[in-house]
Formats: C-alpha cells, structure tokens, sequence
C-alpha cells in the first residue's frame, strides 16, 4: 500500500485557565460602565438636583417644548407655569421640566411680593388680566 492509514488522535484541551476567559468580559463590562452608565447617572443627578433647585419666578423649558415662567411650586412634584401671560397656567410634573432657562434676578422687594400674591391667593383673588 502506497497510502498508510490515518487514525484519529484526540484533540488537545485548551490549556487557559479561567482567568484569560473572564477578563476580556470584565474589561468589556467596565468600558460599557464607563462610556454608558457612569454619564447617564450624571445626567440624571444633575436633573434631579435642578428640580429640587427650582424657584418662584425660574424660566423653564418643559420636556414637551413649553417655554414659561415657573408660578407656583406645590409639594408632591407638582408645579404651575405660565406660558404667554400671567393668566394661563398649566399644571405640570417637576420632573418633566428639561431645563431652567434663566434665572430671575433678585430684587429688594421680593418678600413684599411674595407676600402680597400670598395675600391675594389667601383672599380668593384669581390670576390678574393685564
């Protein structure tokens, strides 16, 4: 015979240990941490941190587009922003406020203001027409 014949021999087991089969895992883990998850955490402290922050008077950006002056902030997560004038109010979720636009600038009169819109709510006055 001019052919000799084959015989199968056993395939050799890798010969890695566990630790070379989990690192490039771990390391895939801790570069999606860092790209993903550790800015997204962030991001969201910061929203919570600028709603926790949010004052009688802040002009806002709502999450559904609206541009208006923060009017009044009740507890349980809820506030009032007027959008165009003074008499048109929309109740809104703190947390669906996306961005405070600017700040209001402080004045010398602004507890004797507070304090008379206090009154007037007090007395049953509604929202004034200009």
């Amino acid at each position: 015979m001019l052919i000799s014949p084959a015989y199968a021999q056993a395939a050799a087991a890798p010969q890695g240990d566990i630790f070379s089969f989990l690192l490039p895992i771990v390391l895939m883990f801790g570069v999606f941490w860092l790209l993903v998850f550790r800015p997204q955490q962030k991001k969201m402290k910061q929203h919570k941190e600028m709603v926790a922050n949010l004052k009688r008077g802040d002009q806002v950006l709502t999450s559904g587009g609206l541009y208006g002056r923060v009017a009044k902030i009740e507890g349980g997560n809820i506030c009032y922003v007027e959008i165009g004038s003074p008499s048109v109010r929309v109740k809104v979720a703190q947390s669906t406020i996306a961005e405070v636009v600017t700040k209001p600038e402080p004045t010398g009169g602004e507890g004797e203001e507070r304090a008379k819109d206090k009154a007037d709510e007090d007395k049953g006055v509604g929202d004034k027409a200009s």
